[in-house]
Parts: structure tokens; C-alpha cells; sequence
């Protein structure tokens, strides 16, 4: 017993090494988007090539314009901005919101959230694997984790626009949105699927998914 406990706490120590991503090997490693070697993340280029310029980024800097139909914009800096990220495990990313905003449900399947309340006032909510709602009222300063690949959302209910900023432990955390994962899939996920999944109708199907679908020119 007191062998198989210790494999046990082997294994969970193994597995959260695991769980984020990999250390670095050398000082720097700045992507190399040129390169033709697949490998997970980028390729470095030559530490004789590298500059400031790979480690920096002003996208950040300026509040977005949230005017599309969720009243919610964001602004990424990960490995793909930022090359001098890659090995590094982070990402930050800047949430604009309009009153009325909302960051829809979604999930980051490689990262951990934390995000800090730039301005403004909004409800954070996440789901647990045993679908209980964690939700709570955080206003400018105020701190926040979402967990690892569970859903999670972002509502300004307030009359004033509102800002966070968030980071990742994660160069490229990945993004899948509920509602565009499951209606706007290409190839479309089968109606019989999402009529049973939803116990709606094909019709209702359609409706939904005519809302993602692409603007035609």
C-alpha cells in the first residue's frame, strides 16, 4: 500500500509538470516563423539575430473599440506578437467592454486565467465539471482566476464601459467559443447532434446557426 501511495504522488507530480507549458532549455528562443521544423511551439532563430523588437509590443496599450454585437473586444500579445515569448509559457491579452458587454462562454484548453480589472465593473463567472455556477462582482483593481479549460465568461452589467487585463500561463492558451465551437464548425457538426444535444428543433438549428454564419460580400 505504501508503494502504491508513493507512485500515486509520483504520478500527480509528473502529470503537473506536465500540465503547463515546457521549460525552457536556454536563456532566449525567439520564434522563427520562417523556419520549416514543425515542432511544439516555433523554431528559435540564431541568438545573433534577435533584438529588443521580438520582446516587445504596443497593442496593448490603447483601449479597443468594442462595436460589434457582444459589446466586447480583446487585444492578444502571445508567442505570435511577441516572438521572444516562445518557451516562455505566457500570454497577456487587454478586454474592452461596452455597457451591456459580454465575453461570451468559452474556454482556453492550455491555460490558466487571471485577469485584473483595469476599469469599470463586471461579473466574472466560471462552471465546474460538476456544472456549479462560481460567479462574482469584481471592480477596478480587483483580481480573478478562471481555471484551466473550464467555461467561463465575462458581463459588463454596468451603464460604463469596463477593461481588464488577463494573463496566461500558456504561449498560445487557445480560445473555443461555446456557441461558434458547436454552430459554426467547419464541417458543421451534424444536425441530429445538436438537435439531440439541445432538444431543439432542426429549424431552431438552422436559426442559430445562421446568426456565425460569414457576412457575404
Amino acid at each position: 500500500m505504501e508503494l502504491l501511495f508513493a507512485y500515486l504522488i509520483i504520478f500527480a507530480a509528473i502529470s503537473g509538470a506536465l500540465a503547463s507549458d515546457p521549460d525552457p532549455l536556454q536563456d532566449v528562443c525567439v520564434a522563427d516563423f520562417a523556419s520549416g521544423v514543425t515542432v511544439n511551439g516555433f523554431a528559435c532563430k540564431d541568438v545573433a539575430n534577435i533584438s529588443a523588437a521580438d520582446f516587445s509590443f504596443d497593442g496593448l496599450a490603447k483601449a479597443g473599440v468594442p462595436n460589434n454585437s457582444l459589446g466586447a473586444v480583446a487585444a492578444v500579445a502571445s508567442v505570435n506578437e511577441i516572438p521572444g515569448l516562445n518557451t516562455l509559457g505566457l500570454t497577456m491579452t487587454r478586454a474592452d467592454f461596452a455597457p451591456g458587454g459580454l465575453v461570451p462562454p468559452h474556454t482556453h484548453p492550455r491555460a490558466t486565467e487571471m485577469v485584473f480589472v483595469l476599469d469599470g465593473v463586471l461579473v466574472v463567472s466560471f462552471i465546474t465539471t460538476s456544472n456549479v455556477l462560481v460567479s462574482k462582482t469584481v471592480k477596478k483593481g480587483e483580481v480573478f482566476v478562471f481555471p484551466r479549460g473550464l467555461t467561463h465568461f465575462l458581463k459588463n452589467n454596468s451603464d460604463k464601459p469596463a477593461a481588464v487585463l488577463a494573463t496566461f500561463n500558456s504561449q498560445l492558451p487557445g480560445t473555443q467559443i461555446i456557441a461558434q465551437t458547436l454552430f459554426a464548425a467547419t464541417p458543421a457538426v451534424p444536425d441530429n447532434v445538436l438537435t439531440k444535444a439541445f432538444q431543439i428543433s432542426t429549424e431552431e438549428v438552422d436559426k442559430i446557426k445562421s446568426k456565425f454564419a460569414p457576412n457575404k460580400k
